[in-house]
């Protein structure tokens, strides 16, 4: 477990760049279909950052850690007419197994429920992403039925606003 300090904070320009090496690690993006990375240049993140930080509803934020650097990305993004949050986290590899993911995710879950406003939160991970899944269970999300609402997918895993007060009290 790792003792030192963990900065978490919204993504800006200044944290593109490594976000870009995040997204291009095939080993980070090998559980959500690209084995490669994604090939992502920093025009493309520029983009895409005016669309990542929008908040109440969404917002990504870049992790950072003292002694190691950056770490990752977590992200929330509130669908306010089902108000249910989508969850991500993605860390270096050189990052995980410490406990900054649990920490990180932790935050963003806060975060969805006490600025994005969701009712609940939830995630999605591979079948075969068994550290994730690990990390899901612990925290206490719970696998259910995926709502129709979604895109089709195979897996689904929820937490909500009243699960979420329970285990921080």
């Amino acid at each position: 477990m790792y003792t030192g300090t963990i900065d978490i904070r919204e993504t800006s320009e200044r944290d593109l760049i490594n976000t870009m090496e995040l997204w291009n690690n095939g080993d980070v993006m090998l559980y959500v279909g690209f084995p490669d990375g994604i090939g992502v240049t920093l025009e493309d993140l520029e983009k895409w950052l005016i669309w990542a930080i929008n908040k109440p509803g969404r917002c990504h934020y870049s992790i950072y850690v003292e002694g190691i650097g950056y770490c990752g990305e977590a992200f929330y993004d509130v669908d306010t007419e089902h108000e249910t949050a989508a969850l991500d986290i993605k860390l270096l590899p050189n990052a995980r197994g410490k406990g900054i993911a649990e920490k990180a995710f932790r935050f963003v879950i806060d975060k969805a429920f006490t600025v994005g406003t969701a009712e609940s939160v939830y995630v999605d991970p591979h079948p075969d992403n068994l550290k994730a899944w690990a990390l899901y269970e612990k925290i206490g999300f719970v696998s259910k039925p995926r709502p129709s609402y979604l895109e089709e997918g195979d897996t689904y895993m929820e937490f909500t606003r009243e699960e979420w007060r329970k285990s921080i009290n």
